[in-house]
């Protein structure tokens, strides 16, 4: 299912530098896992500890956000080590493909409130949302400056590019910029000069029209693999329409474990998809999931590898 498999093998490269700025060892984090590897490769040095939130579908469960909190004082919350932020990918979530809705990120905000957490918004699908109006951002709730919000231009220009920009409180972005200072420099001059040129050309008519031609192009590719999925796998396995992003979350019926059957079987089959356990906080943890994504494969493709 998906062919080929297209994402890059680092996160958004503004967030290692947010994490080194944030965290020391010992802190807790919140997670909704399964998340991106990378991401969770760049987390484990640091030596923080990493609390999975349920999600489902629409994403985050509040219910179950707010019941890990309540482990901790709201009146007492330093003293305790409460979480010190949450992280999440609120649009096609990588690997799920679920978003979250908008009276989720609204009860979500309010917790952070409460407990006094940074949310960390990584966003990198945000302008991959196929149907309109856009999801409201976690930024644009912010009353008091505890959101983070990083957006990348490699999902709807060229992945090749990593080039990610950081919005949030200043005093924040100003000590991010001092890591970047002596960790990376800086991003490549080079791939930064495109874009500006490119962006100015165009201007911001130009951008969202080219940014339509992406949605629909996504929107294609999603619904040619859902297709190829009820036709071959219906039956066999369940999945979710993915509002956003470029990936389809599958759970494979009466499989434990996809990592021998993806590993060994598919790859045989010169099928390429990630197994579930690579998501998870713990990867020795057995999946019964897998993650196709839809953003190189024709939909010729798709049919015939959904077929094997």
């Amino acid at each position: 299912m998906g062919g080929c498999e297209l994402s890059a093998s680092n996160p958004n490269p503004v967030l290692p530098p947010v994490f080194e700025m944030l965290i020391n060892p010992g802190d807790n984090i919140l997670l909704d896992a399964p998340t991106y590897p990378g991401t969770l490769a760049a987390l484990r040095p640091l030596g923080c500890n990493i609390i999975s939130v349920p999600s489902d579908q629409h994403g985050i469960i509040p219910k179950a956000l707010k019941e890990i909190l309540s482990r901790w004082s709201p009146e007492d919350v330093r003293k305790h080590n409460s979480p010190k932020f949450l992280y999440t990918i609120p649009n096609g979530g990588n690997p799920t493909g679920t978003s979250l809705t908008t009276d989720r990120k609204k009860e979500i905000y309010q917790l952070a409130r409460q407990y006094n957490f940074l949310v960390i918004e990584d966003d990198p699908y945000y302008f991959l949302q196929l149907d309109k109006p856009w999801a409201p951002t976690f930024l644009s709730m912010d009353v008091d400056g505890r959101v983070i919000r990083t957006d990348s231009f490699s999902k709807i220009l060229s992945s090749g590019l990593r080039i990610g920009f950081l919005t949030g409180p200043k005093p924040l972005i100003d000590r991010v910029i001092l890591h970047i200072q002596v960790s990376t420099m800086h991003t490549s001059t080079f791939t930064q000069l495109m874009i500006a040129q490119l962006l100015q050309q165009w201007g911001e008519k130009g951008f969202l029209e080219h940014v339509d031609r992406v949605v629909e192009f996504y929107r294609a590719q999603r619904d040619a693999m859902l297709a190829a999925a009820d036709k071959w796998l219906k039956g066999l396995a369940d999945w979710h329409a993915p509002a956003a992003g470029m990936f389809l979350w599958i759970k494979i019926k009466g499989v434990s474990d996809t990592q021998q059957l993806i590993m060994e079987k598919a790859l045989q089959k010169e099928v390429l998809l990630v197994p579930g356990g690579a998501f998870n906080i713990d990867s020795s943890v057995p999946s019964s999931y897998v993650r196709a994504s839809f953003s190189l494969s024709s939909p010729a493709q798709m049919d015939q590898v959904s077929a094997v």
